[in-house]
């Protein structure tokens, strides 16, 4: 796999598990391990980025700037991939929080 695919999936996870992180702290009453909420946070920070994107517009591009813009870290530190990593992550581990408050009733 080529490092301009992966780098970004890994920013998408990392932000999503803040996200996660952050969420599951704030709700104290769904006592939530850690693995529930890491994995909330992976898996709905690369959701969230994929759903930002697309409201976005990540249509087609042209391969030739395409190329120019994804030399580096700079390409994959995005608007879509930090703020729909965190908040997709956040909007899971909220989502897998609430359901297992309901269940522990």
């Amino acid at each position: 796999m080529d490092m301009n695919t992966l780098l970004p999936i890994i920013v998408q996870v990392i932000t999503g598990i803040i996200g996660g992180q952050a969420v599951g702290a704030a709700l104290t009453q769904a006592a939530m391990g850690q693995l529930p909420k890491i994995l909330g946070g992976a898996i709905g920070g690369v959701g969230g980025a994929a759903i930002l994107g697309s409201l976005l517009g990540g249509g087609t591009v042209d391969p030739a700037a395409a190329a120019a813009a994804a030399s580096g870290l700079g390409s994959s530190l995005n608007l879509q991939n930090i703020i729909g990593g965190a908040g997709g992550g956040a909007i899971l581990t909220g989502i897998i929080g609430a359901v297992m408050g309901a269940m522990k009733k």
